[in-house]
């Protein structure tokens, strides 16, 4: 359901959407997921190496918490 509201007059229409709007949609809620799982693979990654890293340098996270701090 599309609503349109008029701020001027306070007028609202509800109506269903066409052909076009609900293929917009489509590709937008496409994108849309596609761009949360590409944060999602990046997240992953990046505490892949940070734990890689802290493995290597022989501490635990908040050890270098501290070290930053």
């Amino acid at each position: 359901m599309i609503k349109i509201v008029n701020i001027e007059t306070g007028e609202v229409i509800e109506r269903e959407p066409n052909v076009e709007e609900l293929a917009q949609q489509e590709i937008d809620s496409i994108s849309e997921i596609a761009e949360r799982e590409a944060k999602e693979t990046e997240a992953e990654a990046k505490a892949t190496q940070k734990a890689a890293l802290l493995e290597r340098l022989g501490i635990t996270e908040d050890e270098a918490k501290l070290l930053l701090a």
